[in-house]
Protein backbone atom coordinates (compact mmCIF):
# COMPACT_ATOMS: atom_id res chain seq x y z
CA UNK A 1 0.00 0.00 0.00
CA UNK A 2 1.51 3.27 -0.88
CA UNK A 3 1.37 5.68 2.27
CA UNK A 4 0.95 8.74 0.41
CA UNK A 5 1.13 9.42 -3.65
CA UNK A 6 2.98 12.52 -5.04
CA UNK A 7 -0.53 13.38 -6.27
CA UNK A 8 -1.86 13.99 -2.82
CA UNK A 9 1.32 15.91 -1.25
CA UNK A 10 1.13 18.01 -4.58
CA UNK A 11 -2.62 18.86 -4.02
CA UNK A 12 -1.50 19.50 0.12
CA UNK A 13 0.98 22.17 -0.48
CA UNK A 14 -1.58 23.74 -3.17
CA UNK A 15 -4.27 23.51 -0.39
CA UNK A 16 -2.80 24.44 2.60
CA UNK A 17 -1.37 27.77 0.91
CA UNK A 18 -4.75 28.81 0.65
CA UNK A 19 -6.07 27.57 3.85
CA UNK A 20 -3.79 29.81 5.73
CA UNK A 21 -3.81 32.70 3.61
CA UNK A 22 -6.98 32.65 1.90
CA UNK A 23 -9.03 33.86 4.52
CA UNK A 24 -6.26 35.30 7.66
CA UNK A 25 -9.18 36.31 10.23
CA UNK A 26 -11.18 32.99 9.93
CA UNK A 27 -7.63 30.68 10.08
CA UNK A 28 -6.53 32.98 13.36
CA UNK A 29 -9.61 32.17 14.87
CA UNK A 30 -9.42 28.97 14.50
CA UNK A 31 -5.59 28.12 15.32
CA UNK A 32 -5.86 30.11 18.36
CA UNK A 33 -8.93 27.53 19.74
CA UNK A 34 -6.91 24.59 18.58
CA UNK A 35 -3.90 26.03 21.03
CA UNK A 36 -6.08 26.45 23.65
CA UNK A 37 -7.71 23.03 23.12
CA UNK A 38 -4.60 21.07 22.85
CA UNK A 39 -2.27 23.00 25.67
CA UNK A 40 -5.06 21.86 28.05
CA UNK A 41 -4.84 18.20 26.63
CA UNK A 42 -0.87 17.87 27.20
CA UNK A 43 -1.13 19.19 30.26
CA UNK A 44 -3.73 16.54 31.41
CA UNK A 45 -0.56 14.00 30.71
CA UNK A 46 2.44 15.75 31.82
CA UNK A 47 3.02 13.28 34.56
CA UNK A 48 3.02 10.88 31.94
CA UNK A 49 5.09 12.36 28.94
CA UNK A 50 7.94 14.18 31.24
CA UNK A 51 10.06 16.26 29.87
CA UNK A 52 8.85 17.56 25.92
CA UNK A 53 12.49 18.37 24.30
CA UNK A 54 13.54 18.66 21.69
CA UNK A 55 9.82 18.11 20.08
CA UNK A 56 8.51 18.07 16.27
CA UNK A 57 5.41 18.43 15.07
CA UNK A 58 5.06 16.80 12.15
CA UNK A 59 1.99 18.14 9.83
CA UNK A 60 2.28 21.50 11.72
CA UNK A 61 0.44 23.96 9.06
CA UNK A 62 0.78 27.56 10.34
CA UNK A 63 3.23 26.02 13.11
CA UNK A 64 0.66 27.79 15.55
CA UNK A 65 0.81 24.51 18.04
CA UNK A 66 4.58 24.70 17.29
CA UNK A 67 4.70 28.30 18.98
CA UNK A 68 2.51 27.59 21.64
CA UNK A 69 4.66 24.71 22.55
CA UNK A 70 7.68 27.26 22.38
CA UNK A 71 5.95 29.65 24.04
CA UNK A 72 3.67 28.11 27.14
CA UNK A 73 5.58 24.82 27.79
CA UNK A 74 9.13 26.71 27.33
CA UNK A 75 10.74 24.15 24.71
CA UNK A 76 12.74 24.13 21.87
CA UNK A 77 11.83 22.49 18.77
CA UNK A 78 10.74 22.02 14.88
CA UNK A 79 7.80 22.69 13.08
CA UNK A 80 7.41 20.72 9.88
CA UNK A 81 4.75 20.80 7.05
CA UNK A 82 4.84 20.23 3.59
CA UNK A 83 3.59 23.59 2.73
CA UNK A 84 6.22 26.10 3.00
CA UNK A 85 4.22 28.74 2.76
CA UNK A 86 2.11 27.86 5.40
CA UNK A 87 4.94 28.09 7.21
CA UNK A 88 6.25 31.43 6.49
CA UNK A 89 2.08 32.63 7.48
CA UNK A 90 3.15 31.16 11.04
CA UNK A 91 5.77 34.32 11.18
CA UNK A 92 3.11 36.75 10.80
CA UNK A 93 1.21 34.83 13.72
CA UNK A 94 3.78 35.00 15.96
CA UNK A 95 4.06 38.58 15.62
CA UNK A 96 0.46 39.19 15.96
CA UNK A 97 0.36 37.30 19.34
CA UNK A 98 3.13 38.64 20.69
CA UNK A 99 5.15 35.13 21.35
CA UNK A 100 8.93 35.78 21.64
CA UNK A 101 9.88 32.26 21.15
CA UNK A 102 9.71 30.46 17.43
CA UNK A 103 10.31 26.80 15.94
CA UNK A 104 12.71 26.21 13.74
CA UNK A 105 10.56 25.83 10.61
CA UNK A 106 11.15 23.00 8.14
CA UNK A 107 9.45 22.04 4.92
CA UNK A 108 9.48 18.43 4.61
CA UNK A 109 7.72 14.96 4.63
CA UNK A 110 6.20 12.75 7.21
CA UNK A 111 7.38 9.63 5.64
CA UNK A 112 10.98 11.20 5.35
CA UNK A 113 11.75 13.22 8.21
CA UNK A 114 15.08 14.97 7.82
CA UNK A 115 16.20 14.02 11.25
CA UNK A 116 19.10 11.79 12.86
CA UNK A 117 17.92 8.33 14.55
CA UNK A 118 17.20 9.14 18.51
CA UNK A 119 17.33 12.75 18.01
CA UNK A 120 13.85 13.91 19.24
CA UNK A 121 12.42 13.84 23.00
CA UNK A 122 8.96 14.22 21.51
CA UNK A 123 6.96 14.18 18.35
CA UNK A 124 3.29 15.83 17.92
CA UNK A 125 0.73 14.86 15.07
CA UNK A 126 -2.41 17.17 14.90
CA UNK A 127 -5.41 16.32 12.82
CA UNK A 128 -2.46 14.81 10.07
CA UNK A 129 -2.26 11.01 10.14
CA UNK A 130 -5.49 10.28 8.51
CA UNK A 131 -4.08 11.78 5.43
CA UNK A 132 -2.01 8.28 4.84
CA UNK A 133 -3.23 5.33 3.69
CA UNK A 134 -0.46 3.35 5.65
CA UNK A 135 -0.41 5.06 8.92
CA UNK A 136 1.88 2.36 10.10
CA UNK A 137 4.81 3.80 7.77
CA UNK A 138 4.51 7.22 9.80
CA UNK A 139 4.64 5.34 12.79
CA UNK A 140 8.01 3.57 12.01
CA UNK A 141 9.41 7.07 10.59
CA UNK A 142 8.33 8.81 13.91
CA UNK A 143 9.27 5.94 16.28
CA UNK A 144 12.90 5.70 14.39
CA UNK A 145 13.64 9.59 15.32
CA UNK A 146 12.69 9.56 18.81
CA UNK A 147 14.93 9.00 21.75
CA UNK A 148 14.88 6.17 24.13
CA UNK A 149 11.77 6.90 26.47
CA UNK A 150 10.96 9.46 23.57
CA UNK A 151 7.06 10.27 23.18
CA UNK A 152 4.72 10.15 20.74
CA UNK A 153 1.47 12.46 20.91
CA UNK A 154 -1.38 12.32 18.11
CA UNK A 155 -4.85 14.13 18.63
CA UNK A 156 -7.88 14.94 17.07
CA UNK A 157 -7.79 11.88 14.48
CA UNK A 158 -11.36 10.34 13.36
CA UNK A 159 -12.55 7.27 14.73
CA UNK A 160 -14.36 5.52 12.29
CA UNK A 161 -18.04 5.24 13.04
CA UNK A 162 -19.81 1.52 13.26
CA UNK A 163 -23.15 2.71 13.71
CA UNK A 164 -24.31 3.76 10.84
CA UNK A 165 -26.30 3.20 7.49
CA UNK A 166 -23.53 4.71 5.55
CA UNK A 167 -25.79 6.18 2.65
CA UNK A 168 -23.75 9.03 1.39
CA UNK A 169 -21.08 11.64 2.19
CA UNK A 170 -22.40 14.63 3.74
CA UNK A 171 -20.96 18.13 3.05
CA UNK A 172 -19.90 21.06 5.75
CA UNK A 173 -22.24 22.99 7.25
CA UNK A 174 -22.50 25.94 4.82
CA UNK A 175 -23.39 23.62 1.50
CA UNK A 176 -25.51 21.33 3.31
CA UNK A 177 -29.31 21.36 2.35
CA UNK A 178 -31.52 22.36 4.90
CA UNK A 179 -32.92 18.89 5.73
CA UNK A 180 -28.74 18.02 6.31
CA UNK A 181 -28.98 20.69 8.41
CA UNK A 182 -32.17 19.71 10.36
CA UNK A 183 -30.79 16.13 11.02
CA UNK A 184 -27.38 17.70 11.81
CA UNK A 185 -28.60 19.51 14.63
CA UNK A 186 -31.03 16.79 16.01
CA UNK A 187 -27.95 14.64 16.07
CA UNK A 188 -28.99 12.26 13.62
CA UNK A 189 -27.05 12.64 9.99
CA UNK A 190 -24.67 10.84 11.48
CA UNK A 191 -26.72 7.74 11.39
CA UNK A 192 -26.72 8.03 7.88
CA UNK A 193 -23.52 9.12 6.41
CA UNK A 194 -20.57 7.15 4.91
CA UNK A 195 -17.87 9.05 6.72
CA UNK A 196 -16.84 12.47 8.43
CA UNK A 197 -18.83 15.12 7.53
CA UNK A 198 -17.14 17.13 4.98
CA UNK A 199 -14.19 14.35 3.87
CA UNK A 200 -15.60 14.21 0.04
CA UNK A 201 -15.06 18.52 0.34
CA UNK A 202 -11.35 17.78 1.26
CA UNK A 203 -11.11 15.22 -1.56
CA UNK A 204 -12.15 17.23 -4.30
CA UNK A 205 -9.15 19.17 -3.74
CA UNK A 206 -6.77 16.03 -4.12
CA UNK A 207 -6.33 15.30 -0.62
CA UNK A 208 -6.97 11.70 0.33
CA UNK A 209 -8.03 10.44 3.55
CA UNK A 210 -8.30 7.37 5.55
CA UNK A 211 -11.09 6.79 7.73
CA UNK A 212 -11.10 3.25 8.09
CA UNK A 213 -9.24 3.57 11.57
CA UNK A 214 -11.12 2.09 14.52
CA UNK A 215 -10.52 1.97 18.06
CA UNK A 216 -9.54 -1.79 17.41
CA UNK A 217 -7.17 -0.58 14.49
CA UNK A 218 -5.39 2.21 16.42
CA UNK A 219 -4.42 0.34 19.58
CA UNK A 220 -3.24 -2.44 17.61
CA UNK A 221 -0.56 0.31 16.03
CA UNK A 222 -0.14 1.60 18.89
CA UNK A 223 1.39 -1.60 21.24
CA UNK A 224 2.71 -2.96 17.37
CA UNK A 225 5.47 0.47 17.87
CA UNK A 226 5.23 1.74 22.02
CA UNK A 227 5.62 0.27 25.09
CA UNK A 228 3.05 2.52 27.25
CA UNK A 229 0.18 4.90 26.38
CA UNK A 230 -2.92 6.70 27.56
CA UNK A 231 -5.51 7.40 25.60
CA UNK A 232 -8.55 10.40 25.40
CA UNK A 233 -11.76 10.21 23.34
CA UNK A 234 -13.77 13.05 22.17
CA UNK A 235 -17.35 10.86 21.17
CA UNK A 236 -19.21 14.44 19.68
CA UNK A 237 -23.34 15.24 21.32
CA UNK A 238 -24.80 16.78 18.11
CA UNK A 239 -28.21 17.22 19.45
CA UNK A 240 -30.86 14.98 21.14
CA UNK A 241 -30.02 12.07 18.57
CA UNK A 242 -26.20 11.25 19.67
CA UNK A 243 -26.90 12.71 23.04
CA UNK A 244 -28.93 10.09 24.38
CA UNK A 245 -27.10 7.72 22.75
CA UNK A 246 -23.77 7.80 23.74
CA UNK A 247 -25.38 8.93 27.85
CA UNK A 248 -26.86 4.81 27.19
CA UNK A 249 -23.82 3.27 25.68
CA UNK A 250 -21.66 4.73 28.87
CA UNK A 251 -24.14 3.85 31.24
CA UNK A 252 -24.05 0.21 29.68
CA UNK A 253 -19.83 0.10 29.66
CA UNK A 254 -18.64 -1.99 31.98
CA UNK A 255 -16.14 0.48 33.03
CA UNK A 256 -18.51 3.49 32.45
CA UNK A 257 -16.19 4.81 29.86
CA UNK A 258 -16.67 6.07 26.42
CA UNK A 259 -14.67 3.50 24.56
CA UNK A 260 -18.08 1.53 23.69
CA UNK A 261 -19.72 4.93 22.43
CA UNK A 262 -16.69 5.74 20.90
CA UNK A 263 -16.00 2.38 19.22
CA UNK A 264 -20.15 2.98 17.62
CA UNK A 265 -20.69 6.75 17.23
CA UNK A 266 -16.81 7.82 16.26
CA UNK A 267 -15.44 10.83 17.15
CA UNK A 268 -11.73 11.39 17.65
CA UNK A 269 -8.90 10.24 19.02
CA UNK A 270 -5.86 12.00 21.28
CA UNK A 271 -3.44 9.39 22.25
CA UNK A 272 0.20 9.27 24.57
CA UNK A 273 2.75 6.82 23.37
CA UNK A 274 5.77 6.17 24.80
CA UNK A 275 9.32 4.00 23.91
CA UNK A 276 10.70 1.35 25.02
CA UNK A 277 14.40 2.80 27.62
CA UNK A 278 15.26 5.32 28.95
CA UNK A 279 15.82 8.89 27.93
CA UNK A 280 19.52 9.94 27.88
CA UNK A 281 20.85 13.07 29.30
CA UNK A 282 21.95 16.56 27.10
CA UNK A 283 19.14 15.50 24.06
CA UNK A 284 18.44 19.25 24.01
CA UNK A 285 20.31 20.71 21.29
CA UNK A 286 20.87 24.50 22.09
CA UNK A 287 21.76 26.88 19.83
CA UNK A 288 22.85 24.57 17.55
CA UNK A 289 19.68 23.06 15.88
CA UNK A 290 21.31 21.56 13.16
CA UNK A 291 22.58 18.91 15.26
CA UNK A 292 19.28 16.96 15.06
CA UNK A 293 18.76 17.14 11.14
CA UNK A 294 20.10 15.08 8.35
CA UNK A 295 20.26 15.33 4.77
CA UNK A 296 17.25 14.44 3.33
CA UNK A 297 18.85 12.81 0.28
CA UNK A 298 21.95 11.01 1.32
CA UNK A 299 21.33 11.04 5.09
CA UNK A 300 24.77 12.55 5.99
CA UNK A 301 24.82 15.49 8.67
CA UNK A 302 24.00 18.83 7.63
CA UNK A 303 26.08 22.06 8.36
CA UNK A 304 25.09 25.50 8.88
CA UNK A 305 26.91 27.97 7.11
CA UNK A 306 27.89 31.65 7.94
CA UNK A 307 25.12 33.11 5.60
CA UNK A 308 21.73 30.46 7.62
CA UNK A 309 21.71 27.91 5.02
CA UNK A 310 22.22 24.59 5.36
CA UNK A 311 24.64 22.45 3.51
CA UNK A 312 25.02 18.29 3.69
CA UNK A 313 28.79 17.12 4.51
CA UNK A 314 28.56 14.75 1.83
CA UNK A 315 26.51 15.16 -0.96
CA UNK A 316 25.53 18.74 -2.85
CA UNK A 317 21.93 19.11 -0.87
CA UNK A 318 21.75 22.91 0.47
CA UNK A 319 18.76 24.56 1.85
CA UNK A 320 19.10 28.41 2.07
CA UNK A 321 17.14 30.23 4.44
CA UNK A 322 14.13 31.01 2.76
CA UNK A 323 11.90 33.67 4.58
CA UNK A 324 12.66 32.01 7.96
CA UNK A 325 11.77 28.08 6.22
CA UNK A 326 14.11 25.21 5.05
CA UNK A 327 12.91 23.27 2.55
CA UNK A 328 13.66 19.78 3.67
CA UNK A 329 12.16 17.77 0.99
CA UNK A 330 14.21 15.32 -0.92
CA UNK A 331 15.47 16.58 -4.01
CA UNK A 332 13.26 15.16 -6.73
CA UNK A 333 10.11 15.68 -4.47
CA UNK A 334 11.78 19.31 -3.79
CA UNK A 335 11.54 20.19 -8.01
CA UNK A 336 8.42 19.25 -8.43
CA UNK A 337 6.10 20.21 -5.51
CA UNK A 338 8.06 24.01 -5.67
CA UNK A 339 8.81 23.99 -9.36
CA UNK A 340 8.71 28.16 -9.77
CA UNK A 341 8.41 29.97 -12.64
CA UNK A 342 8.76 27.12 -15.17
CA UNK A 343 6.82 26.66 -18.31
CA UNK A 344 4.24 24.14 -17.32
CA UNK A 345 3.02 26.49 -14.49
CA UNK A 346 1.58 29.83 -13.80
CA UNK A 347 1.37 30.49 -10.19
CA UNK A 348 0.11 33.92 -9.55
CA UNK A 349 2.32 34.13 -6.30
CA UNK A 350 5.28 33.94 -8.83
CA UNK A 351 6.79 37.10 -10.61
CA UNK A 352 7.12 36.05 -13.99
CA UNK A 353 3.92 33.98 -14.55
CA UNK A 354 2.45 37.32 -16.51
CA UNK A 355 4.58 35.98 -19.84
CA UNK A 356 2.12 32.97 -19.96
CA UNK A 357 -1.42 35.07 -19.52
CA UNK A 358 -2.94 35.53 -22.73
CA UNK A 359 -6.37 37.55 -22.48
CA UNK A 360 -9.20 38.21 -20.20
CA UNK A 361 -7.19 38.44 -16.61
CA UNK A 362 -7.34 41.65 -13.78
CA UNK A 363 -4.67 42.96 -12.46
CA UNK A 364 -3.23 40.39 -9.08
CA UNK A 365 -4.64 40.54 -5.96
CA UNK A 366 -4.06 38.75 -2.78
CA UNK A 367 -1.21 38.27 -0.80
CA UNK A 368 1.82 36.16 -1.18
CA UNK A 369 0.80 32.00 -1.35
CA UNK A 370 -2.73 33.19 -2.38
CA UNK A 371 -2.17 35.42 -4.77
CA UNK A 372 -4.88 35.32 -7.48
CA UNK A 373 -6.68 36.88 -10.53
CA UNK A 374 -10.14 37.79 -11.44
CA UNK A 375 -11.86 36.25 -14.73
CA UNK A 376 -14.75 37.84 -16.90
CA UNK A 377 -16.86 35.77 -18.83
CA UNK A 378 -13.75 34.17 -20.71
CA UNK A 379 -9.57 34.00 -20.09
CA UNK A 380 -7.07 32.37 -21.81
CA UNK A 381 -2.99 31.39 -21.08
CA UNK A 382 -0.47 29.03 -22.30
CA UNK A 383 1.37 26.22 -20.90
CA UNK A 384 4.36 23.78 -22.30
CA UNK A 385 5.11 20.71 -20.68
CA UNK A 386 8.51 19.95 -19.40
CA UNK A 387 8.10 16.39 -19.07
CA UNK A 388 7.49 13.64 -21.66
CA UNK A 389 4.42 11.29 -21.72
CA UNK A 390 0.95 12.48 -21.10
CA UNK A 391 -0.62 15.76 -19.14
CA UNK A 392 -3.46 16.52 -17.31
CA UNK A 393 -4.40 20.07 -16.30
CA UNK A 394 -4.90 21.36 -12.61
CA UNK A 395 -6.72 24.29 -12.62
CA UNK A 396 -7.39 26.08 -8.39
CA UNK A 397 -10.00 29.24 -8.28
CA UNK A 398 -12.72 30.65 -5.86
CA UNK A 399 -16.09 31.10 -6.55
CA UNK A 400 -18.01 34.12 -4.41
CA UNK A 401 -20.90 33.57 -2.77
CA UNK A 402 -22.62 36.26 -5.30
CA UNK A 403 -21.81 33.40 -8.19
CA UNK A 404 -24.39 31.99 -6.74
CA UNK A 405 -26.97 34.70 -6.16
CA UNK A 406 -28.48 34.96 -9.69
CA UNK A 407 -30.62 32.02 -10.34
CA UNK A 408 -28.30 30.33 -12.43
CA UNK A 409 -26.14 27.10 -11.61
CA UNK A 410 -22.26 28.29 -12.09
CA UNK A 411 -20.01 26.57 -14.33
CA UNK A 412 -16.53 26.55 -15.44
CA UNK A 413 -15.71 25.25 -18.90
CA UNK A 414 -11.94 24.53 -20.12
CA UNK A 415 -10.57 24.11 -23.62
CA UNK A 416 -7.16 23.05 -24.63
CA UNK A 417 -6.47 24.00 -28.24
CA UNK A 418 -9.55 24.66 -29.30
CA UNK A 419 -10.80 21.15 -27.60
CA UNK A 420 -13.19 20.94 -24.48
CA UNK A 421 -11.68 18.79 -21.63
CA UNK A 422 -13.87 19.52 -18.81
CA UNK A 423 -17.28 21.02 -18.30
CA UNK A 424 -18.22 21.70 -14.58
CA UNK A 425 -20.74 22.91 -12.06
CA UNK A 426 -19.87 24.36 -9.09
CA UNK A 427 -21.97 23.23 -6.51
CA UNK A 428 -21.03 25.66 -3.24
CA UNK A 429 -18.84 28.74 -2.57
CA UNK A 430 -14.87 28.52 -1.81
CA UNK A 431 -11.96 26.36 -3.44
CA UNK A 432 -12.24 24.67 -5.98
CA UNK A 433 -10.15 22.55 -8.12
CA UNK A 434 -10.54 20.81 -11.13
CA UNK A 435 -8.94 18.36 -13.36
CA UNK A 436 -8.75 16.61 -16.78
CA UNK A 437 -6.51 15.08 -18.79
CA UNK A 438 -4.77 16.90 -22.23
CA UNK A 439 -4.35 15.30 -25.81
CA UNK A 440 -1.16 15.08 -26.63
CA UNK A 441 0.43 18.30 -27.77
CA UNK A 442 3.87 20.69 -27.57
CA UNK A 443 1.97 23.36 -26.02
CA UNK A 444 -1.37 24.54 -24.44
CA UNK A 445 -3.68 26.95 -25.18
CA UNK A 446 -5.92 27.09 -22.15
CA UNK A 447 -9.17 28.63 -22.49
CA UNK A 448 -11.44 29.40 -19.55
CA UNK A 449 -14.72 30.03 -19.63
CA UNK A 450 -17.17 30.62 -16.85
CA UNK A 451 -20.65 31.92 -15.70
CA UNK A 452 -23.10 34.06 -14.09
CA UNK A 453 -21.09 37.10 -15.06
CA UNK A 454 -21.65 39.26 -11.93
CA UNK A 455 -20.75 42.85 -11.20
CA UNK A 456 -19.77 43.85 -7.32
CA UNK A 457 -21.27 46.81 -5.73
CA UNK A 458 -18.54 50.29 -6.25
CA UNK A 459 -16.41 47.61 -9.41
CA UNK A 460 -17.41 48.30 -12.79
CA UNK A 461 -15.56 45.03 -13.91
CA UNK A 462 -17.57 42.07 -14.49
CA UNK A 463 -16.51 39.03 -12.69
CA UNK A 464 -17.07 35.62 -12.33
CA UNK A 465 -14.25 33.75 -10.36
CA UNK A 466 -10.89 33.63 -9.41
CA UNK A 467 -7.93 31.68 -10.60
CA UNK A 468 -4.51 30.92 -8.27
CA UNK A 469 -3.10 28.16 -10.39
CA UNK A 470 -2.86 26.33 -13.53
CA UNK A 471 -0.07 23.50 -14.40
CA UNK A 472 0.34 20.65 -15.94
CA UNK A 473 0.88 17.33 -14.21
CA UNK A 474 1.45 13.77 -14.92
CA UNK A 475 -1.62 12.37 -16.92
CA UNK A 476 -3.57 9.43 -15.97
Amino acid sequence: MEAQSFSVKRAQVEFHNFASLGEPERAKQVYAEENHRRGALIRNHLQFTGGLGPFLEIGANAGHTSYMLCNEFNVDGYALDISADSLRHGIALQQEWGMERAPVRLAGDALHLPFKDGSLGCVFAFQMLSQFMDIDAVFQEVKRVLAPGGVFIFAEEPLKRQLTLSLYRAPYWDTMKPWERKLYEWGLLGYFVRDVIGAHQEESFGIRQNHQMTLRHWHALTIKYFVAHEYEMFVPERGWGERIVKQALVKTDRYGSVWRAAKLLGGTLAAFLKKEGERPLGLEPGDHFETCLRCPDCHASLSRLADESLLCQKCSYAAPNEGGVYNLLPSEDRKELYPGDRQDVIDFSIPGHESKLLAGFYDVEGVYGNKYRWIAGTAEALLKPVHAGRQRLRLRGHAHEKLFAHGQQPQVDVEANGVTIGQWPLDRKGLFVLEANMPEASEYRIKITARPVWEPVGDERPLTVTIALLRLVPGE
